[in-house]
């Protein structure tokens, strides 16, 4: 693509890459055509360098392949839903998804994937589990800690807040929870969350909070809300792990 650079793209090209000693001798040098190769290189590495930054910094983990997901399994999936996802359409509209289904059947499997989707899109992503962000923000001690740790997770063009619904906490975490839904609902900021429990439950995962209300209808005003009904996959793949190790138990020769 960059042999079919004009002259201006190329100027534009460099510019934007900080490269000033060359811009500087641009219109000696423009013709070159070694020029194109060289600006061809320093773009590869930086996307290079920018995906392994923006991956170490959204802390999505190891990652098991949507190509491993079992569609059949569930009861009931809506498969668009989940593939318009991918699509990263909701970081341009800014509208959230919520995965709301029963432990072990694929929830956080779909948001590292979606992450890393975004990831490779070019786009800022933060993961986290609800317990581990809203214990980071609760255990700041001044309102400017908390003002930088509360950047951690509204400035990231998406992120994707698993588990919630797993603990109970208090009402100070439901406030804080609720102040990262509301900023980034103001700025236009999707956040991708799953969650075991119903919204009707999440007075028992809030007991004492006042907000409960406000927070879900927040997060749920411009929302894809997908149920997902399965039986746990993680425990069918332990069934059968166990009957396969069993059975290799059974045709192993006894020992002399």
């Amino acid at each position: 693509m960059t042999t079919e650079l004009t002259p201006s793209e190329l100027k534009a090209r460099l510019k934007a890459l900080g490269l000033f000693g060359l811009i500087a001798c641009c219109d000696e040098i423009i013709d070159k055509p070694w020029l194109r190769e060289v600006l061809a290189i320093e773009e590869r590495e930086r996307q290079k360098r920018g995906l392994e930054r923006r991956t170490r910094d959204a802390r999505v983990g190891a990652v098991k392949p949507m190509a491993d997901f079992d569609w059949a399994w569930p009861k009931k999936i809506d498969r668009q839903a989940i593939e318009e996802l991918f699509t990263l359409a909701c970081i341009e509209t800014g509208h959230n998804a919520v995965l709301i289904g029963p432990n072990g059947i694929g929830k956080t499997m779909i948001l590292k994937n979606v992450a890393m989707q975004a990831l490779t899109r070019g786009h800022t992503v933060r993961f986290v589990t609800a317990s581990d962000m809203l214990a980071e923000l609760a255990g700041q001690d001044s309102s400017s800690g908390l003002a930088r740790r509360m950047r951690r997770y509204t400035v990231p063009q998406l992120l994707c807040v698993d588990e919630v619904g797993y603990l109970s906490y208090n009402s100070r975490y439901a406030d804080l929870l609720f102040e990262v839904v509301t900023r980034r609902y103001d700025a236009g900021r999707p956040v991708l969350l799953s969650t075991n429990k119903a919204f009707s439950e999440w007075n028992e995962v809030f007991p004492h909070a006042a907000c409960v209300v406000t927070l879900v209808d927040r997060l749920i005003h411009r929302a894809e809300v997908i149920d997902i009904e399965a039986d746990s996959y993680r425990l069918k793949e332990a069934k059968e792990l166990t009957a396969a190790r069993t059975k290799r138990r059974t045709k192993k020769p006894p020992a002399s």
